[in-house]
């Protein structure tokens, strides 16, 4: 009885053990298959696959321990390790617009590139006056000398002209200011006959020769002489005007007579003069364009004749001068005429009057830009193909409201000529 329980013990106790050692792995080997909580703690076992493998020494079935860790841990691995991977491709593609917003910089510079050619661009062409006379035959040496000097040198280079004021304090109120400005003097000297100013004008002409520089006259004047008021303001009957024998006539003459020995006075001291009278014609404001482009073609023709045949004046150049406008109908003819102008106060170069006069005539003859304001850079002529045979600013305000700098380098200019630069006629 007594072995019979010992016996009984031993087999339960065998039994046990070998419950104990065959089962447990069986149930761990299929745990992970379906326990997502141990598939989650088995990367930390895949971190140290040596101790795991030593725990399971000791066990009887450790091959088959072994197979299943390597199925879970090859698993497990693979399965931490792909979202490692699809986590690096958006940093990939995050990267790509970047470059894609360098592109645009790119792009921006190119307009820079295509702004290039507009400064190698050529100037416009001026055309040469190869075929050029003076109206006068009879005109003196020095007369014909001058004229041949402004059509060679017309497209060239400009003439740098200043007109006066007398009511400044000095006659030279410009002249002085200009100098002091840029260093320089206008190789030209505009005057007036205005307010019948004569004898001055005379004076202040001939001191100016003898610097060696060049005189062109105007003459705001009413149909009987006086001044600039009148010279609005007198309306004339051109029927009566410029009809031989009548009183108006006689009016007419009779101041014509008062500029005409003025000049003969210059005449016989040799000094030739840019003759600008009627000047602003086709504007209209004045007496003389009041009665349209037929009768002002006849005045003009009838001052020409005067002057020419009557009062032999042999030192002048005509200066035949329009406004910025250049209207039709208003050109008396090649024969009467050596130069013909336009005038503008709109800061511009006077470009769209330069070509409207080119269509005036087919004769070769300069054109002038007789009056402005403010003169723009001697770059802007160039480039809007208008180098005028000369340009003149106007008195007092006109020259001083101009700008310093650009007054400076506009008298400094190769293209410009100034006093000093003159030749000897």
């Amino acid at each position: 009885m007594k072995k019979t329980r010992i016996t009984a013990a031993l087999i339960c106790a065998a039994a046990l053990i070998s419950f104990a050692t065959g089962c447990q792995p069986q149930n761990t080997v299929s745990v992970p298959s379906s326990d997502s909580s141990i598939t989650e703690a088995a990367p930390e076992s895949s971190d140290k696959p040596a101790e795991e493998s030593s725990e399971s020494s000791s066990d009887t079935n450790s091959s088959e321990m072994e197979q299943s860790k390597e199925e879970t841990d090859s698993t497990t691995v693979t399965t931490t390790e792909k979202p490692a991977t699809t986590t690096q491709k958006p940093a990939t593609t995050t990267q790509k617009p970047a470059t894609t917003t360098q592109k645009p910089a790119t792009t921006t510079q190119k307009p820079s590139t295509t702004k290039k050619p507009a400064t190698t661009a050529p100037l416009p062409e001026i055309p040469e006056l190869t075929n050029y006379s003076i109206s006068n035959p009879k005109a003196d040496a020095k007369t014909k000398k001058i004229y041949s000097y402004l059509c060679e040198n017309f497209g060239k280079q400009m003439l740098s002209c200043q007109q006066e004021s007398t009511w400044m304090g000095s006659p030279d109120y410009e002249m002085d200011y200009i100098k002091r400005t840029t260093g320089k003097l206008p190789a030209m000297r505009g005057l007036d006959f205005m307010n019948n100013d004569f004898d001055g004008v005379v004076s202040r002409a001939i001191e100016w020769d003898k610097k060696g520089g060049l005189v062109t006259i105007c003459w705001h004047t009413g149909v009987q002489s006086s001044g600039y008021q009148e010279s609005l303001d007198d309306k004339p009957d051109y029927s009566k005007l410029l009809k031989e024998g009548t009183a108006e006539y006689k009016q007419l003459m009779n101041s014509w007579d008062k500029a005409a020995k003025a000049l003969q006075k210059l005449q016989d001291a040799g000094v030739t003069v840019l003759w600008r009278p009627f000047h602003e014609f086709d504007g209209g404001w004045f007496w003389w364009g009041k009665g349209g482009g037929s009768n002002f073609i006849k005045l003009w023709r009838l001052m020409y004749d005067k002057f020419t045949n009557e009062y032999k004046l042999n030192n002048l150049i005509w200066v035949l001068g329009y406004s910025g406008e250049v209207k039709n109908g208003w050109y008396p003819g090649d024969e009467y005429c050596d130069v013909i102008g336009s005038d503008t106060y709109d800061n511009t170069t006077n470009k769209t009057a330069w070509a409207r006069l080119l269509k005036v005539t087919d004769a070769d003859k300069p054109l002038a830009f007789h009056e402005c304001g403010n003169i723009p850079q001697v770059l802007r002529f160039q480039k809007d193909g208008a180098v005028w045979s000369w340009f003149m600013i106007w008195h007092t305000d006109y020259i001083t409201q101009n700008n310093v700098k650009n007054l400076k380098n506009v008298y400094n200019d190769d293209k410009v000529i100034t006093l000093d630069e003159l030749p000897k006629f």
